[in-house]
């Protein structure tokens, strides 16, 4: 998702801008959030050990991060409808480390009703 791409997302839009195009904010109802907490196992860290001996893309965690993205994000859309949402302006993620190959993902941003702009 880049800065000036705005996705429809079920029923909820999302953005990483802070409007989006052919729409008005109406109202303002806060920041929401998705988080995941991902781990992982033994036998992915063997194979990914493996894979980094011989160099290149390592696929397994490209498709690990991919799942936990969607995943948060889901959670934020799921959030933002619980307050009533139809749309998140702001989106971005973030991650951090909370131990030896365990990981949290966050989607957040701020949950807005918009409606299409007249005239």
């Amino acid at each position: 998702m880049t800065g000036t791409t705005m996705t429809p997302v079920h029923d909820v839009m999302c953005t990483t801008t802070l409007e989006v195009d052919g729409f008005e904010i109406t109202r303002h109802l806060g920041i929401v959030r998705g988080i995941t907490v991902r781990t992982r196992g033994a036998l992915f860290q063997i194979a990914v050990g493996l894979r980094q001996m011989v160099g290149g893309r390592i696929g397994a965690y490209v498709e690990l991060c991919e799942y936990a993205r969607e995943e948060a994000l889901q959670y934020m859309l799921t959030h933002a409808r619980e307050h009533g949402a139809n749309a998140v302006v702001g989106m971005r993620y973030d991650a951090t480390e909370l131990g030896p190959g365990i990981t949290e993902v966050l989607a957040y941003g701020t949950a807005v009703v918009v409606q299409p702009k007249t005239g």
